[in-house]
């Protein structure tokens, strides 16, 4: 797979989970987004850390949220 195609796979989890936040906390889109790029488990999906891009969107939207909330 060339690496063209492992980021438009990425991109799209990443928008899908982003999207999972939002419905599933009711939070608005942009704040989800926001929430998906400042959170330390995005760097390690991107970096392929321990298999997170293979976990289901949910679980990272989740994983994400209580990240977020453990930051406040």
């Amino acid at each position: 797979m060339s690496e063209e195609s492992k980021q438009i796979i990425r991109s799209s989890q990443c928008a899908r989970i982003i999207v999972c936040i939002s419905e599933m906390f009711n939070v608005p889109l942009d704040m989800a987004t926001d929430i998906y790029y400042n959170s330390e488990t995005a760097n390690l999906i991107e970096d392929g850390i321990a298999d997170l891009h293979c976990r289901s969107d949910k679980y990272l939207a989740g994983e994400i949220w209580r990240e977020f909330q453990e930051s406040k």
